[in-house]
């Protein structure tokens, strides 16, 4: 559902899903589509990211995963072409919009 919803629409698409139907607006369909043959992310690439997301650095990423700066740059380096993202704080706004992470 999108927040933009207007009142009766929402109303009714609660019904429906009390009622155990399915409901998918076309746009939200069409986002999904969008990404389903998406890279998925592995659980590490989850952890980096989401200590990307606090502003850290790569040697500040590093140390709590037990890891190199040189693994953390391979890591990055993945997250950026899976989520197709220009730089790091566009792959943290990507992961968010996706819900691979939050804050």
């Amino acid at each position: 559902m999108l927040k933009r919803l207007l009142r009766k629409e929402l109303l009714e698409t609660i019904r429906a899903v009390h009622a155990g139907q399915k409901r998918l607006l076309p746009e939200v369909a069409t986002e999904l589509a969008e990404h389903a043959t998406d890279d998925a992310l592995s659980e590490r690439e989850i952890e980096v990211l989401r200590l990307i997301s606090g502003g850290n650095a790569n040697k500040e990423i590093a140390a709590p995963l037990s890891i190199t700066e040189e693994t953390v740059k391979g890591h990055v380096k993945n997250i950026l072409a899976k989520l197709d993202a220009n730089d790091r704080t566009h792959a943290v706004t990507i992961g968010l919009k996706r819900g691979i992470i939050d804050l």
